[in-house]
């Protein structure tokens, strides 16, 4: 019985180190799945490099796809290109948005000397970024 006892004491400290390891692998596998979030300042458009600006408005679904798609995008852009978001409600989101009269949902995106050439409302899939932006 002794014996029994110790064979299962000598295991539990394994069992816990299994259980605690699967956990942070988990939650370190979710970490690294997450998006990388987008800027909502914009003094990055004419820097250089072209300027993708999507009007976010989180009171649309749409916005939440279309940023699923910039993130796609942003795998195959690399740093070619700056994506940027201008937040409905916000100071420096509704400077933009007036600037530019633009409307939620909206996509604008920027030469790399900051004049704004191209418009058109979300949904943009990735491959149109991508094409859109090159």
């Amino acid at each position: 019985m002794d014996n029994l006892s110790s064979n299962s004491s000598r295991k539990k400290p394994w069992i816990a180190f299994g259980v605690v390891l699967s956990i942070v692998v988990l939650f370190l596998g979710l970490l690294m799945m997450m998006p990388k979030g987008f800027k909502a300042t914009h003094e990055e458009i004419g820097t250089g490099k072209p300027a993708l600006v999507f009007v976010y408005d989180p009171n649309l679904a749409v916005s939440h796809t279309q940023t699923e798609q910039m993130n796609e995008a942003r795998v195959h852009l690399g740093e070619n290109v700056h994506l940027l978001l201008a937040r409905v409600g916000t100071p420096e989101g509704e400077q933009l948005i007036a600037t530019h009269r633009a409307g939620p949902a909206e996509l604008l995106l920027f030469d790399s000397s900051g004049s704004l050439i191209k418009r058109q409302f979300a949904v943009k899939g990735a491959n149109e970024i991508i094409h859109w932006v090159q």
